[in-house]
C-alpha cells in the first residue's frame, strides 16, 4: 500500500464522525487505562478499600474520614510500581460524622450506620502530626458499592481489563486466523478440506460454551480469561482470509511472484497478505469489541476475572440487585461504560471499512 493510498484513507477515515468518535473514546480509554491508578482517587490496588459502613452509597455522597496510622506501615511503592498496580495505603479510612478535642483527647463520633454513631477515644500525645492532618472529606462521585469501594475508581481500573482481553483476543484470533486460513485458500485441496472441516467443527459450538471448556482447562483467573477468549474468535479470521486467498491467489502478480522463484511463505506474507489487510482490520476491530463483551459476561457469571481485581461484568454481578431498589447506577455504570467502549470500536470498523472501500 503505497504513501499515497495510506494519506487518502487517512483522510476518509477522518471526514467520517463515528469513527473519529470511536477513535477518541479509545484513545481516553488507553490513556484511563495506563494511568488508571493515578487517576482514580482509591489508588490501593485493584481499587479494594473496604470501608462496609458506607456500602451502598448514591453518587456524589461525601464522607469525612479519621485517617488512622497502619501498623507496621506498608512498603514504600516507586513510582513504576504505582502505575502498575497501586500503593497501598498507609492509613486505615474510619468513618466519622465529627470530632472534638477536649482534656487533651481526641474525641471522634465514629460512622456505624444511617443516625447510629460511637465515640471513640484517643490521647492526643499518640499523635505524630496536627490534628487536622488525620482528616479528610471524600466525594465519591458514583457512589460506593456495598462493600464501600469507590465505584469511580474501580471503573477506571477496569478498563484494563476490558482493553486486555479485547488486545489478546484479537492477536490469538489474527495469529491462528490468519495462518489457518492462508493455508487453506493458497494450497487449497486437502489442506482446505481439512481446515475447513475443523473451521466447521469449531464454528458449531456455541461461542459461550466453547469459552467455558477452555477456561475449566485453564482455570479461572486472568490470564486464563484472556487465552480462553482470543481461542474462540479466531474462525471469522481464518474464514475471510480463505476467501480471500481464493480470489486472490491465481492473479498475475501472484503467478509473477512464483516465476520469480520466491517461497510461499514470501509470497503469503510480503505480497498477498498486505493486500488483503482491509476486511481483516474490520473483522479485528469486530473481535475486540467482541471480546469486551464476551469477557464482561463471563465475569459476570463468575468465571471470568476473579475479585477483588475489579471487572466491569463483575461490577454488575456485585451490585445488579441495586437496579430495583434505591441506587441503579451501581450496576447502570459499568453497563454504560461497556455499552460505550464496544460502540467505540464497532464505529471504527465501520470507518475502516469505509475507508478501504471493503465490501466492493
Amino acid at each position: 500500500m503505497g504513501e499515497t493510498t495510506t494519506i487518502g484513507i487517512g483522510r476518509k477515515l477522518l471526514r467520517n464522525k463515528g469513527a473519529v468518535f470511536g477513535m477518541l473514546v479509545i484513545a481516553i480509554a488507553l490513556f484511563i487505562a495506563v494511568f488508571a491508578y493515578l487517576l482514580a482517587p482509591d489508588g490501593s490496588p485493584d481499587a479494594n478499600r473496604m470501608i462496609v459502613e458506607i456500602g451502598g452509597r448514591k453518587p456524589g455522597y461525601q464522607q469525612q474520614f479519621f485517617l488512622e496510622p497502619k501498623s507496621p506501615q506498608p512498603t514504600p511503592a516507586g513510582w513504576l510500581k504505582t502505575l502498575l498496580n497501586g500503593k497501598e495505603d498507609a492509613f486505615r479510612y474510619i468513618p466519622i460524622q465529627g470530632y472534638s478535642v477536649k482534656d487533651n483527647l481526641l474525641i471522634l463520633d465514629k460512622y456505624i450506620d444511617e443516625g447510629l454513631t460511637e465515640p471513640v477515644r484517643m490521647p492526643l500525645s499518640s499523635l505524630q502530626m496536627p490534628v487536622e492532618s488525620y482528616f479528610t472529606t471524600q466525594t465519591f462521585y458514583l457512589g460506593t458499592d456495598k462493600y464501600g469501594r469507590d465505584m469511580l475508581s474501580r471503573l477506571l481500573v477496569g478498563v484494563r481489563v476490558s482493553l486486555g482481553v479485547g488486545a489478546i483476543a484479537v492477536l490469538l484470533s489474527l495469529t491462528i486466523g490468519i495462518l489457518l486460513g492462508a493455508t487453506a485458500g493458497y494450497y487449497g485441496g486437502k489442506y482446505d478440506d481439512w481446515i475447513m472441516w475443523f473451521i466447521n467443527v469449531v464454528w458449531s459450538i456455541p461461542t459461550l460454551l466453547l469459552v467455558f471448556a477452555i477456561t475449566l482447562v485453564l482455570g479461572k483467573g486472568y490470564w486464563q480469561v484472556f487465552v480462553a477468549v482470543g481461542l474462540t474468535m479466531w474462525v471469522n479470521v481464518a474464514r475471510i482470509v480463505r476467501g480471500q486467498l481464493l480470489s486472490i491467489r491465481n492473479l498475475e502478480y501472484v503467478d509473477a511472484a512464483r516465476v520469480l522463484g520466491y517461497s510461499d511463505w514470501r509470497i503469503l506474507l510480503r505480497h498477498i497478505l498486505p493486500n488483503i489487510m482491509g476486511p481483516i482490520l474490520v473483522v479485528a476491530a469486530a473481535n475486540f469489541a467482541s471480546a469486551i463483551v464476551i469477557e464482561a459476561g463471563l465475569s459476570f457469571l463468575g468465571v471470568g476475572v476473579q475479585p477483588p481485581q475489579p471487572s466491569w461484568g463483575g461490577m454488575i454481578k456485585d451490585n445488579y440487585n441495586f437496579i430495583i431498589t434505591q441506587n441503579p447506577m451501581l450496576a447502570l455504570a459499568p453497563g454504560f461504560a461497556i455499552m460505550l467502549l464496544v460502540l467505540a470500536f464497532n464505529l471504527l470498523g465501520n470507518g475502516i471499512r469505509d475507508a478501504l472501500d471493503v465490501r466492493s
